[in-house]
C-alpha cells in the first residue's frame, strides 16, 4: 500500500508520460491485462487512457485492472488511469519513505 507522500511523489514522476494502453468498448480483457504487467515490469509507471466509447465507470476499471494487473493504483485524473508496480528486474523508481 503507498502512503499520500509516494502517491504525491508517483504523480509528479507521471505527469510528463503519455498513455500507453487504451480502454475501449471492449473493456478489460485478459489481453489487455497481460500486456499491462509486462508494461508494468519494465517501466514500474505506467498511464492508461480510457476512450469515450467505454461506458463503464473509470474507478471501476481503474480499480479493476489494478487489481487483475498486481498494481497499484495511483491516481484516477479524469480519463486517465496512473498505475505502479515495483519492477523485480528493471527498478528506476526510488520511493520516498
Amino acid at each position: 500500500m503507498l502512503t499520500g507522500k509516494q502517491k504525491r511523489f508517483l504523480r509528479s514522476q507521471a505527469h510528463h508520460l503519455d498513455p500507453i494502453f487504451q480502454v475501449g468498448k471492449g473493456g478489460v480483457n485478459d489481453q489487455l491485462i497481460r500486456h499491462i504487467e509486462e508494461a508494468i515490469e519494465v517501466r514500474e509507471l505506467i498511464k492508461v487512457n480510457i476512450l469515450n466509447n467505454n461506458d463503464d465507470d473509470r474507478f471501476e476499471v481503474a480499480e479493476e485492472i489494478a487489481e487483475r494487473s498486481g498494481s497499484e493504483l495511483v491516481q484516477v485524473i479524469g480519463k486517465t488511469i496512473v498505475l505502479y508496480k515495483e519492477s523485480r528486474d528493471h527498478k528506476q523508481i526510488e520511493l520516498p519513505r
